[in-house]
C-alpha cells in the first residue's frame, strides 16, 4: 500500500475529522482511508462524459421506442 502525507491542514479541519472518526469508532487514518476510497469509487463528471463519448450511439426510432414501451408494460 502507498503512503500519503498531507501537510498544513488547518487545526479546525483536523479537530473536525478526528471527532468524526471517533464518532464512527475509527482511527483518523482509517476514517480518512475510507473517505479516500469512497472518493475514488465515484467517477468524476469528466470520467462519466469520457465513457459516454466512447459508447456506441443508440439509434432513435419512434416505432422501436413505442414497441419497447409496450413490451415493458406487459
Amino acid at each position: 500500500m502507498g503512503v500519503i502525507q498531507i501537510r498544513d491542514v488547518p487545526d479546525e479541519t483536523e479537530r473536525t475529522l478526528k471527532a468524526r472518526a471517533e464518532r464512527e469508532g475509527k482511527s483518523l487514518t482509517a476514517y480518512l482511508r475510507d473517505l479516500l476510497n469512497e472518493e475514488v469509487a465515484t467517477p468524476t463528471l469528466d470520467e462519466v462524459m469520457a465513457k459516454i463519448a466512447t459508447d456506441e450511439p443508440v439509434p432513435y426510432d419512434p416505432d422501436f421506442v413505442r414497441e419497447t414501451m409496450r413490451e415493458g408494460r406487459r
